[in-house]
């Protein structure tokens, strides 16, 4: 009874199997019982007709039965699916944000970090990008023991930036390891460090270059109070020096704030564009007095078309103003300046050249530092501050350009400004 239960059993399931098969094939069926049904009467032997009848229903019941409903996709992986709802709020932060995968590949990076750090493309791994160690295995250990970390670290491109850089852990759905993702985070604190630095530079610099002027003017002073209180010539001879040395500390303090306002915005490049035609030759006019009272000639050759960079025009017009000022300052014995531009190709490139003394080649790599002079005396005579060359280098940082310095000793100096 049993073994009859299981054969009973296995013909209906196998009917069950059959029927939707020939509910499929009913037309090819109904059309090939037809055609039998013909050849009988035509004459021909049912016996020769029958095999061929039986091979064909069971090549048809054998054919794969079109599904009437499609196959289910794929699903899609929890974390690609949760992530895409958090695309536009990761976009409207202002800080660079990664979301990263548990294997450390970069899944998103939201506008800030394309803009940033350039464009990474999706399922890289987070390694081929971010070539710090630090961060590295910052990333590493939270991935592993899913706890926030945070450190500090610095980036030297395009610009000088500091970020504190932090990883978490987020939940977005799912089971554990499918729907958690880790948010890498950069909050830029350049601006901060900036102003630390700025403010203990300040002081430094301001007390080491403020105290001989000031020493000056209290024994000046101190002079005209006592023995020097009813001559008149002496008088007037002292107030001239105290004029000259005031002046003088009035010059230090503009440069040391204008450097200081520099180095705050170093890292925002500017996005105007400025043709360097037209500006180069407003500085050269603005700087012919100063060239005809040291008897120096300015020359300048530009092109006949424009030559657009991306700058500020008027931290472009004080950057050529110190290159030309020092070189008939510090050129005057060459008796002539020459300002050259040339541009091609989205290229811009600016020299200035005077026949002056030169520079000796040990100093060359350091005129630009703030308050270094080749000649203390010869720079103090021409009313100089020691901050011009400072100014021009982090102008044309913020601007992404180069300053090139070439001097042979005798045969003059070349400065050459390359966008």
């Amino acid at each position: 009874m049993e073994n009859e239960g299981i054969v009973l059993d296995g013909a209906k399931v196998f009917w069950q199997g059959l029927k939707p098969k020939l509910k499929a094939e009913r037309g090819i069926l109904g059309l090939s019982i037809v055609l039998a049904v013909l050849a009988a009467l035509a004459g021909i032997h049912i016996l020769a007709v029958l095999p061929f009848w039986i091979v064909l229903v069971a090549a048809l019941l054998k054919r794969s039965i079109p599904s009437a409903e499609p196959m289910p996709e794929a699903a899609p992986r929890v974390t690609e699916t949760r992530t895409d709802s958090l695309i536009p709020v990761l976009n409207a932060l202002d800080m660079p944000v990664l979301v990263i995968a548990a294997d450390e590949t970069v899944l998103f990076q939201n506008t800030a970090a394309e803009k940033v750090f350039g464009t990474i493309p999706p399922e890289s791994y987070l390694s081929a990008r971010v070539r710090s160690p630090g961060i590295l295995d910052m990333v590493r250990e939270t991935i592993a023991t899913g706890k926030v970390n945070q450190i500090e670290h610095s980036e030297r491109l395009p610009s000088d930036a500091v970020y504190v850089v932090r990883v978490a852990p987020a939940d977005i759905g799912g089971d554990v390891q499918s729907g958690r993702v880790f948010l890498l985070t950069y909050r830029d604190i350049s601006q901060t460090r900036r102003i630390d630095r700025m403010r203990s530079d300040f002081v430094a610099n301001a007390s080491h270059e403020l105290r001989t002027p000031l020493a000056s003017l209290r024994g000046f002073i101190e002079t005209l109070e006592g023995p020097a209180k009813n001559d008149t010539k002496a008088q007037q001879k002292f107030f001239g020096i105290m004029h000259e040395q005031v002046t003088r500390m009035s010059r230090l303090v503009d440069d040391l704030l204008s450097l200081s306002r520099l180095e705050l915005k170093s890292h925002i490049a500017p996005e105007d564009s400025v043709d360097l035609v037209p500006l180069l030759g407003h500085v050269r006019d603005s700087l012919q007095p100063l060239a005809s009272d040291l008897d120096v000639t300015i020359s300048l050759d530009v092109p006949e078309e424009p030559v657009f960079v991306q700058g500020d025009r008027d931290e472009l017009i004080e950057v050529f103003e110190n290159l030309i000022e020092n070189a008939c300052k510090y050129g005057q014995e060459g008796k002539k300046v020459d300002v050259r531009l040339t541009g091609k190709g989205g290229q811009a490139e600016a020299t200035v050249s005077d026949y002056g003394p030169g520079i000796p080649a040990e100093h060359v790599p350091r005129i630009t530092e703030r308050f270094y002079r080749v000649n203390v005396e010869a720079s103090r005579s021409k009313k100089g501050t020691g901050l011009g060359l400072a100014i021009v280098k982090h102008i044309l940082t913020r601007h992404r350009a180069r300053l090139l310095i070439h001097s042979e000793v005798g045969k003059g100096t070349v400065f050459t400004v390359r966008f």
